[in-house]
């Protein structure tokens, strides 16, 4: 089921590239357009986000199928992954609310954090699905579901 990693990673990447759009719209005093932009960004998270959990709790995660020699490693990095998309997801959802709130100076400050930890969120989730779907192929795939009833 490579095709559901795939398309989630296509909305993590379209997120990002949306938010460095809006960032550029808001530079150039471009309101409505950066508001529109931003909200475009947020769902192709949230989209990403349902996708990610529907596959990981019906279907499951894959297990890193590269050499045995990195497999520290790229745990490591997914580590560091899930810190930055946890932190990054919190950091969206309290920016987006101090925007629609009208919290504008407190969102100006906070806007531009977010979106670097999104854009490093981005970079290192497509580098997960690279290492998992593209340059090795994939472990073992174990259902949530699966797992709890032990079936």
């Amino acid at each position: 089921m490579q095709l559901l990693p795939t398309i989630s990673t296509f909305f993590i990447f379209l997120s990002a590239l949306l938010i460095a759009i809006g960032w550029r719209l808001i530079i150039l005093d471009k309101k409505k357009a950066h508001k529109k932009t931003m909200i475009a960004a947020a769902i192709s998270a949230l989209l990403f986000f349902i996708i990610y959990m529907s596959r990981t709790i019906f279907i499951g995660n894959t297990a890193f199928g590269g050499p045995e020699s990195i497999e520290l490693y790229y745990t490591l990095f997914l580590i560091f992954h899930i810190i930055l998309a946890t932190s990054g997801a919190v950091f969206g959802i309290v920016t987006l609310y101090l925007a629609f709130k009208r919290k504008i100076s407190k969102h100006r400050k906070l806007g531009p954090i977010t979106a670097i930890i999104w854009f490093f969120t981005a970079i290192t989730g497509i580098i997960v699905y690279l290492l998992l779907y593209v340059i090795y192929h994939g472990g073992e795939t174990t259902s949530l579901i699966k797992a709890i009833l032990g079936n």
